[in-house]
């Protein structure tokens, strides 16, 4: 095939990215041996002792008799921003542990009235605090992170990939508190053995590493030096040693929770199903049991995600649907194993960010609308109700990672009155859905191979659920292996799909946007309106010099065949293409002239469809730099040149677009202050005027107290698009694709307020209106789609072709002016006004036990405006329409059997 030339030897460039919370974590890729040309740091070692008796009180204050009966370590050194120098304030810590659980000391010396004791809810990771990770594997790749603040809160992540990823979503149950003292300040840790994962050895070592933040200064150190220029983290820990006849708890661990919830909203004439207000009653479990040493079972029974925060507003005017990030517990908790990605974040465009599960399929919206009579009304439901689910996951002492989940959501049916009678229509089918995936560490974890499966079933028993696919199943093989001493990663992976169904629901399939079949010039694939199913594959190739270099680089090749399809229960765009991607960076870790740290990158894509036709190049250029007063600073500038779309007609023949360039420019104060600020700004300039597009964004921190954070973040953004998709309709044998000038306004206001009376007791408030306006112009059609000049390819609709019929609010065409309607299409302006709040109190009155009250608001309204409104009074309306409330009581009892 023509694509087989595709060059893989450009250079471009990737930013580098940011580790999720721990400060102490560098942002490297993972690794097991270090490179030759750095001189190894010697190995430290703690020998811990086994206590009989009473177990320290925790209160921080070191003074039970416990601790007198080992001894301190210290010795740390800085791991920012001056990487192996003595740290400003020095730190020690002991460690005695008994049957049930280790515990820590830590004496923490600093000035008392400058140590930052901010508060914030748990995973915050405010003001100065101490860390512990615990590589209880001993896999040199997995570890356990413990994090407590001078104030109290605390934090945990689950650290995998040898540092690479660290999932603040896990929340084991332990304990800790902090004091200050004269010489600083000093904590206590109770960390239960039942939530570590390890062997059954007589006599075990452990990886450990001690780290600890100075806020005031961004000065991160740790127990073991482990240098910048070197890959991984948890392969380099220090050695945890004196563990002895410890016994594996083979926990049992229940959530029974109960909910009950009040809903008022505006009554509805006539209405039954919309008197004023509702309310429910409701009750579920969640639980946790140890199968093995080192497999772990979670389950939910009826979970309730009441306390999550709404999807932020959105106004979607392309073809493919939108991405939201998951919020509900049991899904985000350990999900990493699932996070298998079709390809990496590098490869850009419509590839970036596909992944084989997304788990916001599963309790998602219903397929189909309720079909309501004119003198009717229907109740129909939100969402599906997830009946249970169950996570197994968990790694052998043999270096081998285990993930499956499986999940029941129920039929839902929406009720439909009219005049007093009643009758169901179903609205989305029961759904079973799996998930597994297997990892085999080989070579300390220097080379991996995997696979994963996930599939779905849909019992499609009403003639209403004709046109849904009645099942589908996909899987993927995945390589990684580190070579030339870890300097080096190899990655591949391939994947296959196949959906299945009635003949309607896979037709529906190929001419969906993802791969649109129809396409009158698609000369490498056929619509067949006979198949009951489609299958397709994809995959991907890349070489990457990793990130313990100052210079980096990425290079590969990433491709989706035209019936590839994973969104049952993953998540993609669009099939049928082909994508080469590189990106080079340089950086500067290390504090030099003016500068903290310094990176400049640069990324190249070049892209294909599956026929080999050449469909666009696109490059940019972005760098990122923190000042020596940590106040940061960025900027990118970008090409994409012209185009040849295959969808941008949706259904129709290829065409051809503009290109454009961009830049951004943003800037930061210093986080650490009281206030700190962000913003940014945006420009993009179509060719041929063909698009004028800027925003800006700001956000503005501010902690008057150590308990109380208050932000607000602002955007704006304005764009003008010559050449907006209407919709297609017919004119005689021929179809018209109708287009628009659109001049687009989005406003958007976040206000978040923290307020952490305790580090068991918090107040989070939410609230964000979102105003969006379009209107139209210049209403005109495709002619040539792929003409030499852009003007050649549409043409303009004049007075005597277009009429506006106000009372229908439609547009009326008269093509070929003969007096007679050839077609008409629906006004497409729109103002889109929301408004979405929450208000969560939230008590963790016992460790894993917690009360939550929840009050939301929701204030939604599209009425056009066609005079046309500024953005205060289109507040002005959205905080006048009407408002649906709703307050939420939950409560979850924590059992440990």
């Amino acid at each position: 095939m023509r694509w087989m030339g595709i060059s893989m030897l450009l250079l471009a460039v990737q930013p580098v990215s940011a580790v999720a919370q721990s400060a102490a974590a560098p942002s490297v890729e993972p690794a097991t041996i270090e490179p030759t040309t750095i001189e190894p740091v010697p190995k430290r070692v703690y020998e811990s002792l086994r206590v009989v008796g009473d177990e320290p009180v925790l209160d921080g204050r070191l003074d039970d008799p416990v601790w007198q009966t080992v001894g301190w370590s210290g010795d740390f050194l800085q791991r920012e921003p001056a990487e192996g120098l003595a740290p400003s304030q020095q730190t020690r810590f002991k460690v005695v542990y008994d049957d049930d659980a280790l515990y820590f000391a830590f004496q923490l010396t600093d000035d008392p009235q400058a140590v930052s004791r901010q508060l914030a809810r748990r995973d915050a990771f405010p003001g100065d605090w101490v860390e512990v990770n615990i590589d209880s594997y001993f896999d040199r790749r997995t570890a356990f992170s413990f994090t407590l603040s001078c104030s109290g809160t605390q934090g945990d992540e689950l650290i995998s990939n040898d540092g690479d990823r660290w999932d603040s979503n896990w929340d084991p149950v332990w304990d800790g508190a902090a004091q200050l003292d004269p010489q600083g300040w000093t904590a206590e840790m109770r960390i239960p053995l039942s939530q570590l994962r390890f062997s059954a050895a007589s006599a075990q070592v452990w990886g450990l590493q001690i780290n600890r933040r100075v806020h005031r200064l961004e000065e991160r150190s740790s127990w073991q030096r482990i240098p910048n220029d070197v890959s991984g983290w948890v392969s380099h820990f220090g050695e945890l040693r004196g563990l002895e006849n410890l016994s594996p708890k083979r926990r049992i661990e229940l959530v029974p929770y109960a909910v009950a919830s009040a809903e008022k909203f505006k009554a509805e004439a006539r209405n039954p199903f919309r008197d004023g207000s509702a309310s429910t009653l409701d009750g579920g479990l969640d639980g946790k049991v140890g199968i093995t040493n080192n497999l772990t079972v979670d389950f939910t029974i009826n979970p309730d995600f009441g306390q999550v925060e709404a999807d932020p507003s959105q106004v979607n005017l392309t073809a493919f649907e939108v991405f939201f990030d998951e919020g509900r517990p049991f899904f985000i908790e350990g999900n990493d194993i699932f996070d298998l990605r079709v390809a990496p974040a590098q490869t850009g465009g419509a590839f970036a960010g596909d992944r084989l599960f997304y788990s916001r399929r599963i309790g998602r919206s219903p397929s189909l609308d309720a079909d309501v009579p004119e003198d009717g009304f229907a109740d129909a439901p939100d969402n599906s109700t997830i009946l249970g689910a169950f996570k197994l996951s968990g790694k052998t002492a043999g270096g081998l990672s285990i993930g499956l989940l499986g999940t029941v959501t129920d039929e839902e049916a929406a009720i439909i009155d009219v005049l007093g009678e009643r009758t169901r229509q179903v609205v989305e089918p029961e759904t079973r859905a799996f998930a597994g995936r297997l990892r085999q560490d080989f070579r300390g974890g220097d080379t991996q191979i995997g696979g994963m499966v996930t599939a779905i079933d849909r019992p499609l028993d009403d003639d209403r659920l004709i046109g849904l696919r009645s099942g589908a199943t996909s899987g993927g093989l995945d390589l990684s292996h580190y070579f030339h001493q870890r300097d080096y990663r190899l990655e591949a992976s391939v994947f296959g799909s196949e959906i299945r169904g009635s003949t309607e629901a896979i037709q529906e399939a190929q001419e969906s946007s993802a791969r649109y079949y129809q396409r009158p010039d698609n000369n490498y694939v056929t619509l067949d309106p006979s198949r009951s199913s489609l299958s397709g594959h994809g995959g991907s190739v890349r070489l990457t010099r990793t990130r313990n270099h100052q210079l980096m680089f990425q290079t590969g090749v990433a491709w989706r065949s035209p019936g590839f399809d994973i969104n049952d229960l993953g998540f993609m765009r669009a099939a049928d293409g082909i994508n080469q991607f590189t990106w080079v960076g340089y950086q500067k870790r290390e504090p030099f002239s003016i500068f903290d740290r310094f990176n400049i990158n640069g990324n190249q894509w070049l892209d294909w469809d599956y026929g080999g036709n050449f469909l666009r190049a696109r490059f940019n250029v972005n760098g990122n730099a923190q000042f020596r007063n940590k106040y940061g600073a960025g900027f990118a500038l970008g090409r994409n040149g012209e185009q040849v779309s295959n969808t941008r007609l949706r259904g129709g023949p290829s065409s051809k677009w503009p290109g454009s360039w961009f830049t951004e420019v943003w800037g930061n104060t210093d986080r650490r202050k009281r206030l700190f600020g962000r913003v940014s700004a945006s420009w993009i300039e179509g060719d041929s005027r063909s698009l004028r597009e800027w925003s800006a964004r700001g956000s503005i921190q501010w902690r008057p107290s150590d308990a109380i954070s208050l932000s607000l973040s602002p955007s704006f953004r304005r764009s003008e698009r010559e050449m907006q998709y209407i919709s297609t309709e017919g004119f005689g044998a021929d179809d018209r694709f109708v287009f628009g000038t659109i001049e687009q306004e989005t406003t958007n206001l976040t206000l978040r307020l923290d307020y952490s009376i305790t580090p068991d007791l918090t107040v989070q408030l939410y609230a964000s209106p979102f105003v969006s306006t379009g209107r139209y112009r210049e209403h005109k059609r495709i002619t040539v789609p792929r003409a030499a000049a852009y003007s050649d390819r549409f043409a303009v609709f004049s007075a005597e072709q277009l009429t506006f019929d106000s009372g229908g609010d439609l547009f009326r065409i008269d093509e070929n002016r003969d007096g007679v309607v050839d077609y008409s299409f629906d006004n497409p302006d729109f103002d889109v006004r929301e408004f979405n709040s929450n208000l969560v109190i939230r008590w963790e009155y016992q460790p894993g036990s917690s009360i939550f009250l929840v009050w939301s608001q929701l204030r939604d309204e599209s009425i056009r405006d066609h005079a046309g409104l500024g953005f205060t009074d289109q507040l002005n309306r959205l905080f006048s329409a009407p408002a649906q409330d709703v307050v939420l009581l939950k409560v979850s009892k924590w059992l440990s059997l």
